[in-house]
């Protein structure tokens, strides 16, 4: 199955923060994509991307992270916009 991980929108991210260590967070049945995504941010951005290999139950599932500028997590669903 195809996924849209916006990864353009990932790349221009990493850019416009100067992000030089990045950790990707992926849900456990996205995994299989996690080399196609780290070579795409590396290759367009310069930085170096990380795959957090343990589990993900969610988007309050995250890891806390040293020595990283960012942490990019990748799920099945939408966020939703938050109200305002």
């Amino acid at each position: 199955m195809d996924y849209d991980f916006e990864l353009e929108k990932a790349a221009n991210e990493i850019k416009r923060l100067k992000a030089e260590t990045v950790c990707i967070q992926l849900a456990d049945g996205l995994k299989p994509e996690a080399t196609r995504i780290v070579d795409y941010l590396e290759e367009k951005t310069g930085a170096k991307i990380f795959v957090w290999a343990d589990t993900c139950f969610g988007a309050c599932d995250f890891p806390q992270l040293k020595n990283v500028d960012l942490l990019i997590q990748f799920g099945h669903a939408k966020w939703k916009k938050p109200y305002s």
